[in-house]
């Protein structure tokens, strides 16, 4: 099956149920009025927060109308539209509205300057745009750049005079399958790196990908059809996307979060009955500080149907899950691993019986392969570090328009990583640390990963973060950037003698005191740090001898 036959399913069998949940706690509430005509449910509260949901049936008749929207303007299968919005009600039907037409979706990062925005358009080829309320001021900025462009669609109120409003035209198209015929092989999908080593790369994959990124997640969590998942991270990403495929597979409802509060989260799982949530490190951090300093009681929330809690996007320190199981016992707790390049979590996964092996990525997902190799290309030596690289459907075809970047990372069908890791003896896999990462200080390998680690384990520290800094004696040196928790105050001294629990030669040289930036997917924006602290733009403090 491709992922619309999957949609077209669902309307089949649970036409009138509920496959989508828009829950704002911020938004104001007569926005709602705009979507009226389709028959979209509101909240009969009105100091409830704002909520509007959708049917598997209006989900696919909704698909239906943009694919035809793109056809009668004589859009053709192949060509690149791009979605730039937030996280709402109307990004998945778009979405499937384009891969329904035989189009290439290219679903972009909201956080994009202008420049970015217009860097990736012109990249990816893009034809067709479609925008939010959002990024009015920052598309106005490049709107005479535009040309390229052959339709600029608007999704809200009142949208720029360059634009075409939307949900108004998709009104007057047909509901109907449109008469596009799909196969497996198509190109379907241009995903964007994070652009943490500069602009982002295209990342192309064709439609059977899609569908096995939908098989591998219901493989790996069993979701079924009254599992109810609660979404938070933003669709342009593949990570929350692919995660809710397995909703999609098991025909089940799905909450789209915007906000990040504990509060809110809490909320959501308690009254939409969630039994499954995928959270960020530093979410489930702010929740967890958040019931242990008493903002928030667990009594209040019914949260016995709250089945798994899982975590990917970065590598997830143990502590924070020893803490998370003490307390939630009854919880299931699972992560993946995974890239854009290989259509997101899974391709190496934990499994939610292993949670003995916290602190592990796991091992192969789902009919994917996975090795460690040495600079020779050979397979490491069980507990040797090594890159990790991984096989199967879900591996991108290519970098769009970018051959020596492709080459780089694809060869024989393998998608080498970037990421170091080790295996032990029972093929569980663990992520040391980027490949770019790592510290080279006096000849030493330092993996950043298991220095934060092990700091995390300091009951002040929120969040911290280790990189290199130029040294002329040593070549590099480690500096541990840490967030304190909030209301608390820590000295240098207290975490150099902390650290002392660590090897000699593993040990920070310099501690910073500083916020930790991350990106929308939870990664730390590391580039940043070392951008910021390598020009000197901070005095920091070294240990001496």
């Amino acid at each position: 099956m491709l992922l619309t036959d999957y949609l077209e399913r669902n309307a089949r069998l649970w036409g009138m149920e509920t496959a989508l949940v828009e829950i704002n706690p911020s938004e104001e509430r007569d926005r709602a009025k705009t979507w009226r005509e389709f028959n979209l449910i509101e909240n009969a509260n009105p100091d409830a927060p704002y909520r509007r949901e959708l049917s598997w049936t209006d989900f696919d008749r909704r698909a239906n109308r943009f694919a035809n929207l793109l056809l009668s303007r004589g859009i053709k299968p192949g060509t690149k539209v791009a979605i730039l919005m937030m996280n709402c009600l109307e990004w998945l039907p778009i979405y499937f509205g384009i891969l329904k037409a035989g189009c290439i979706v290219v679903p972009m990062n909201f956080r994009y300057s202008s420049e970015e925005i217009k860097y990736c358009l012109d990249l990816a080829d893009v034809e067709v745009l479609i925008f939010g309320p959002e990024f009015i001021s920052r598309m106005d900025v490049i709107k005479n750049d535009l040309s390229a462009l052959r339709f600029v669609f608007y999704v809200g109120k009142n949208g720029p005079d360059y634009t075409e409003d939307c949900m108004r035209l998709m009104m007057f198209c047909s509901s109907n399958p449109p008469p596009v015929i799909l196969q497996e092989q198509d190109l379907a999908a241009i995903y964007f790196s994070s652009g943490t080593t500069g602009f982002p790369k295209a990342i192309l994959h064709n439609q059977r990908a899609l569908a096995y990124a939908c098989e591998v997640e219901q493989a790996h969590h069993g979701q079924q059809h009254d599992d109810v998942f609660l979404c938070i991270p933003p669709l342009y990403h593949t990570g929350a996307k692919m995660h809710w495929f397995g909703s999609l597979f098991s025909g089940g409802k799905a909450v789209l979060l915007r906000g990040v509060k504990p509060e809110w989260i809490l909320r959501t799982v308690s009254d939409e009955r969630c039994t499954i949530v995928w959270l960020l490190v530093p979410w489930a951090q702010d929740l967890l500080d958040a019931i242990d300093d008493g903002r928030l009681q667990l009594d209040d929330y019914a949260l016995d149907q709250w089945r798994l809690m899982h975590i990917g996007a970065q590598p997830v320190p143990p502590s924070l899950i020893n803490r998370w199981m003490r307390v939630f016992p009854r919880h299931q707790y699972d992560t993946n691993y995974g890239l854009s390049e290989s259509i997101g979590p899974g391709c190496v996964h934990l499994g939610m019986e292993n949670i003995h092996k916290v602190g592990a990525i796991g091992k192969p997902g789902y009919r994917w392969e996975a090795k460690i190799i040495t600079p020779s290309g050979s397979e490491a030596a069980q507990g040797d570090v090594g890159e990790l690289i991984v096989r199967g459907d879900g591996v991108m075809l290519c970098y769009y328009k970018n051959e020596e970047a492709t080459n780089e990372v694809l060869r024989d069908g393998w998608l080498y990583t970037g990421d170091m890791a080790r295996m032990d003896e029972d093929g569980f896999i663990y992520l040391v640390d980027r490949k770019k990462d790592v510290v080279i200080s006096g000849g030493e390998n330092l993996y950043p990963v298991q220095i934060e680690d092990f700091m995390r384990g300091f009951d002040k520290i929120k969040d911290v973060a280790v990189i290199g800094l130029p040294d002329s004696r040593l070549g590099e040196i480690a500096a541990a950037i840490v967030e304190i928790k909030p209301g608390l105050t820590c000295t240098e001294e207290e975490l150099y003698a902390f650290c002392e629990g660590m090897p000699r030669y593993k040990r920070p040289r310099r501690i910073i005191f500083d916020d930790i930036p991350r990106n929308p997917t939870g990664k730390i924006e590391k580039p940043a740090l070392r951008e910021k602290y390598c020009r000197g733009r901070l005095v920091e403090t070294q240990i001496t001898g």
